[in-house]
């Protein structure tokens, strides 16, 4: 596989040898949302395209470039963001898709992989939504993010990468859910260290078309912020379907993947006013 000749790339060859995720082979029978699911850890980046990668390194040194006069990321070094922010983000994809077509065969609620309509709430950064584009040109991706200044840096990124699959909003996600032109349209909405489960279910489910999946990255234990969210889940209209391990560079070595089915309309109440989820959550 070609190396990548862009200048922000040095860390990258090492990287690609090293990078595990969960394996996207065939699927085990579901765990009991309190036991997370371990699985075989096999490599994704090194099965992305030259191109793919070149884009992947684009957007790591638009992200340093501009972090240095705003607070992007606490992880000023190359080789940390790489292992920390985009492998984080890779790592999603063989859960979501696991589930998603899983939801599909016994649904057929959906058209398959190559065109899928995804939301990243709280956006930040870009993570998990441009490394998502970058990996799947042909889905959907949408940055929800209530910050101008991160809204500037995203459309910089997007322009510097030369993505066409994705839409930026400047808006915070409680007005944005109530939008009828937003409001279950997604097939999947994505979080990634946004806010606490039970407030992020109010944030996403609410944006989640029935038979759709809210998918969150959580720390390494997040056993009592699952229990704690099942009420909220709940009234949103989705249970939690699956927890799963993913290996990450963080301190712990490891991540959990919160995987939510969306079963019923989410009631017209949620979202609530905007900081009323975080301020008194469900």
């Amino acid at each position: 596989m070609p190396e990548i000749s862009s200048p922000h790339c040095s860390a990258l060859p090492s990287f690609f040898r090293c990078l595990s995720i969960a394996s996207a082979s065939s699927p085990s029978p579901s765990p009991s949302p309190s036991v997370p699911n371990k699985r075989t850890q096999t490599p994704i980046l090194e099965t992305l395209s030259s191109h793919k990668k070149e884009q992947i390194s684009l957007y790591v040194g638009a992200l340093l470039q501009w972090n240095q006069r705003m607070n992007l990321t606490a992880v000023t070094q190359e080789d940390e963001v790489l292992s920390r922010h985009v492998e984080d983000s890779l790592a999603i994809i063989p859960i979501m898709l696991r589930s998603y077509l899983s939801n599909c065969s016994s649904t057929s609620s959906c058209d398959g992989i190559d065109v899928i309509d995804v939301i990243d709430v709280g956006s930040g950064a870009g993570l998990p939504g441009l490394i998502l584009a970058i990996a799947y040109p042909s889905w959907k991706i949408t940055l929800l993010e209530s910050m101008h200044k991160r809204c500037l840096f995203l459309e910089h990124a997007v322009s510097h990468i030369g993505l066409s699959n994705v839409q930026i909003l400047h808006e915070r996600a409680e007005n944005v859910g109530q939008n009828v032109a937003f409001r279950e349209r997604f097939d999947v909405a994505v979080a990634r260290a946004v806010a606490e489960l039970r407030v992020l279910a109010e944030y996403c489910i609410p944006f989640v078309r029935v038979g759709g999946l809210f998918i969150a990255a959580k720390g390494y234990d997040p056993q009592e912020e699952v229990k704690n969210a099942e009420k909220a889940i709940h009234l949103m209209g989705a249970s939690i379907s699956e927890l799963s391990y993913v290996k990450s560079y963080s301190p712990h070595g490891q991540r959990t993947v919160v995987t939510c089915l969306k079963k019923r309309s989410t009631p017209r109440r949620y979202p609530r006013q905007p900081g009323t989820p975080s301020k008194i959550p469900l």
